[in-house]
């Protein structure tokens, strides 16, 4: 049993350029070696962003969440690619996702909370979201299923 690798990773939008850098312009299919790049990147962002928030003990706590989450959303992509076996890749993936979906989640709630204004976070929050439907595009080519 072949492990999927990061060729059969499909992204499901369409083109799109952001403030975020080209790293975050990608085609409908993304690789191994275009996807590395883009969620270290999108760590990088998120640590930027983390660092212009004033400090108070709210802020610190969301913070802390928005960085161990924002940041190993790449972490556990790159593991995803030294997978094992299919399950070890799929289980990987998943960690991914979650994570980025948990980015979106304490984005999303300093936005609530009148931390920051959603305009400020909108590639953030784009970019969050994009990842999260990569990944279960890519857990459900790997399943061979829907999901």
């Amino acid at each position: 049993m072949s492990v999927p690798r990061g060729g059969e990773i499909k992204n499901a939008q369409e083109n799109r350029t952001g403030p975020l850098g080209p790293a975050f312009a990608r085609g409908p299919r993304m690789t191994a070696h275009e996807l590395k790049p883009r969620t270290k990147a999108f760590a990088v962002e998120i640590v930027k962003f983390t660092g212009t928030l004033p400090v108070n003990t709210t802020t610190a706590i969301l913070v802390r969440q928005l960085l161990k989450s924002g940041t190993s959303v790449g972490a556990n992509y790159r593991a995803s690619c030294r997978a094992k076996s299919r399950a070890d890749f799929i289980a990987k993936m998943t960690t991914a996702e979650e994570e980025a979906d948990e980015t979106r989640y304490w984005l999303e709630l300093m936005v609530d909370a009148r931390i920051v204004a959603q305009d400020r976070i909108a590639a953030l929050l784009d970019e969050a979201e994009q990842l999260v439907r990569i990944f279960v595009t890519s857990i459900k080519t790997a399943r061979g299923s829907s999901r």
